[in-house]
């Protein structure tokens, strides 16, 4: 067997079935968008691999500091229910992995940095009952007895608004500090990278309305993040932080 055939065999034919691996492996680029479902697959897959350690600077941070000071729990409390809901209707829709796999590190990540936000926070009882929800709604959104497909549709519509009260917090506390705090730079570049490119494998691949809806506001939401970023580190000497207090789950309250 040539190293073609091993190549459409093995790795273009699982990405792109038979018709378009046949057709790629020939150099025929322009039969039915083969070489756009292509790039897509591997944009869909690099996505993963960058959701993985997407967070990771963003963790480090706060964990270095000993403080969450500037990041938003409400925020990422909002994006973990999103992320999950997302989660549980991409399995459950049967959608390809490439096309949603990043949710599962991304709701990890998340999780991982409530976790630091409220032991630095001192909320014990606040984690152990965050700890205690995520779980038993990862394991009855997957459970098509308990949740139907037509109310997960629902909750995953749900998933907009989710999307936009998760980023508001932070982007109005960055507002209000004059200053972006333990907000990790190069998280926030790689989330806003991540999510322009998961709306192109959207886009190509899925083309589920409520999807491509939700990757679009979060992609122009992780946009006014980016200009944050860059604008309060300009050089731009940031104003003092207003006090705030929060209610149990760090909802702010000035």
């Amino acid at each position: 067997m040539s190293l073609i055939s091993n190549f459409e065999t093995a790795i273009l034919v699982p990405l792109v079935g038979p018709k378009c691996a046949a057709s790629l492996a020939s150099l025929n680029f322009a039969t039915d968008n083969c070489a756009t479902l292509l790039v897509s697959k591997f944009l869909g897959y690099a996505i993963i691999v960058n959701a993985a350690i997407q967070k990771l600077p963003q963790l480090l941070k706060i964990y270095n500091a000993g403080n969450a000071a500037g990041v938003s729990l409400a925020g990422y409390l909002l994006e973990t229910s999103a992320f999950a809901i997302s989660l549980a209707y991409n399995y459950r829709s049967g959608n390809p992995i490439s096309t949603y796999g990043e949710l599962a590190f991304l709701a990890l990540s998340d999780v991982l940095i409530c976790t630091l936000i409220m032991l630095y926070s001192r909320k014990t009882s606040a984690l152990l009952l965050f700890l205690l929800t995520i779980t038993a709604a990862g394991a009855v959104l997957s459970h098509p007895t308990l949740v139907p497909t037509s109310t997960l549709a629902v909750l995953q519509a749900s998933t907009i608004g989710l999307g936009i009260s998760s980023k508001v917090p932070q982007i109005y506390r960055n507002f209000k500090a004059g200053g972006t705090g333990q907000l990790s730079r190069a998280t926030v570049f790689m989330q806003f990278g991540g999510s322009a490119a998961r709306l192109f494998t959207l886009l190509q691949e899925v083309k589920d309305t409520l999807l491509i809806v939700s990757c679009g506001i979060s992609v122009s939401l992780n946009l006014v993040n980016v200009s944050q970023m860059i604008y309060y580190n300009a050089g731009k000497a940031p104003k003092q932080a207003k006090v705030w207090r929060s209610g149990t789950f760090g909802f702010p309250v000035l």
